[in-house]
């Protein structure tokens, strides 16, 4: 087998496999290895702009940052973002090829492959070790013919995998069992061993069940994961964990986030859900606006769609009565372009409709392109002169008299809009709340008082470095990552 490899599956999406791969990359990091992480196939409509100007799943950018290393799009060479029931974006090495339904991406995969397994090619020669994630479950069935993201993967590169399973959603023995058994001969042999993911209480009481599976399968239990309260790691699906783990009797500003149907990019929102004195809540349909500070309006995958779901839910009607007593409002790249005047898509971009009415908040107008814009940036917000860094990822372009007075300057450009009287801002700029000064100057703008400092990204590596600290102590590392190191690397 390949001996600068391991894969890392699941029985079940949210099985732990991001979290494993993020501890193996800080443990082998920490041994001194130049390690990488790689994703084949990701679907997810959270997602970053990498240094090469590619878009890739946030879970791998997460993972390149348990290694030290810039995020780059080899990193998750096939992307998909849904944006209908049945049909989604394929990006391929960080750039949006097409749409395709389900089944015009199944004829697709075998050039997807290809795309794979050069992209896996290159991170081989630059790395000395790549942890590489699955995608769901190996064992769905309907997905198995030509598989790219999990075992028809490994199989193609001849790589061992571990299989983890989530013990806090109960049935952990079926789950292990119930895959390895639908897995091909093969690709039983190619499981090295299991680990127990989520496990609460005393680890005596689960040992029966652990020799038993390991004499019923001949497979070894390598490692048994505990509970990691308040753990935080960024999501690669929309809303997919609690973050409100940091409120404190602190609280002092309350922030609504309105959770569109086709919502995208959540994650622009951990930083303040992280945050002691901030109080966030997703609101939706048939729920009320009042009471809160800070409205915002989040990207989305489908502009006009989501607008007039806001309309007809009467949301929009509460945004204008929330300004009306003197709140405040922020648009993220889908959310800005719903603040202005109108929503043109004249190629039918995203929707059928031409032109599509918007909020009418500031004095602009967007116009939908094919060409996606996907660019990492850096400069200072024009609130105050802070530092703030993150990317751009949308279709459209704004343009109108409200961009003269912008959020953010860079070097030769600037972008977003305030409104004269500073009750609403629109930017492009996903990342906003990362740094810790634009996020401070970001929540005194809202109208929190005495702010306490925050810092994302220390969060981020603590919570990195919490996994891979119970990973030394809980996992068989010699019998994981062995084949990994150098001899005279010991785990």
């Amino acid at each position: 087998m390949l001996k600068n490899a391991i894969m890392i599956q699941g029985t079940s999406s949210n099985a732990g496999k991001s979290l494993v791969a993020a501890g193996l990359c800080r443990i082998l990091k920490r041994r001194g290895l130049k390690v990488a992480p790689f994703k084949p196939q990701n679907m997810s409509l959270n997602s970053v702009v990498t240094g090469d100007g590619g878009e890739i799943g946030r879970a791998q950018a997460t993972q390149a940052l348990a290694c030290e290393i810039e995020p780059h799009s080899d990193m998750n060479p096939v992307l998909l973002k849904p944006l209908t029931d049945v049909g989604a974006q394929v990006i391929i090495r960080g750039r949006p090829l097409r749409t395709m339904t389900a089944g015009q991406f199944h004829d697709f995969k075998p050039r997807a492959m290809d795309a794979v397994k050069e992209a896996f090619a290159r991170l081989s020669q630059e790395y000395q070790a790549i942890v590489i994630e699955g995608a769901g479950s190996p064992a769905e069935i309907n997905l198995r013919q030509g598989d790219i993201a999990n075992m028809g993967f490994a199989e193609a590169i001849d790589c061992p995998v571990i299989l983890v399973g989530d013990i806090d959603r109960g049935g952990v023995f079926a789950q292990l069992v119930g895959t390895l058994s639908l897995l091909s001969p093969s690709e039983q042999a190619r499981i090295q061993g299991f680990v127990i993911n989520k496990f609460r209480g005393d680890q005596s009481i689960l040992q029966p069940g652990i020799d038993w599976l390991e004499t019923h399968t001949g497979k070894k239990v390598l490692g048994v994961l505990p509970y990691l309260e308040n753990l935080y790691m960024e999501a690669e699906d929309s809303l997919s964990q609690d973050l409100s783990i940091a409120a404190t009797e602190a609280e002092q500003l309350k922030v609504a986030v309105i959770r569109f149907p086709k919502l995208s990019n959540s994650t622009d929102f951990d930083p303040l859900s992280l945050h002691p004195q901030v109080d966030l809540r997703y609101v939706t349909d048939g729920e009320s606006l009042q009471g809160f500070d800070l409205i915002i309006l989040p990207g989305s995958r489908s502009v006009a769609a989501d607008l007039h779901w806001l309309k007809k839910t009467g949301l929009s009607r509460a945004i204008e009565r929330h300004l009306r007593y003197g709140g405040k409002v922020l648009g993220i790249c889908g959310g800005f372009q719903m603040l202005g005047q109108a929503l043109l898509d004249p190629d039918a971009v995203e929707s059928r409709e031409a032109q599509t009415a918007c909020l009418g908040l500031l004095e602009m107008c967007t116009t939908m392109a094919r060409e996606k814009t996907l660019t990492k940036v850096s400069g200072k917000l024009t609130l105050g002169g802070a530092t703030v860094t993150g990317y751009e990822i949308h279709m459209g372009q704004s343009r109108g008299e409200a961009l003269n007075r912008p959020l953010v300057n860079f070097v030769n450009s600037h972008d977003g809009a305030i409104s004269e009287d500073e009750q609403i801002i629109g930017t492009y700029l996903h990342g906003l709340f990362d740094e810790a000064e634009a996020l401070k100057a970001m929540l005194s703008w809202a109208g929190l008082k005495n702010t306490i400092a925050s810092d994302y990204r220390a969060v981020r590596i603590k919570n990195i470095d919490r996994i891979a600290d119970a990973m030394e102590v809980s996992l068989d590392l010699a019998g994981t990552l062995s084949h990994l190191a150098p001899e005279q690397i010991h785990f």
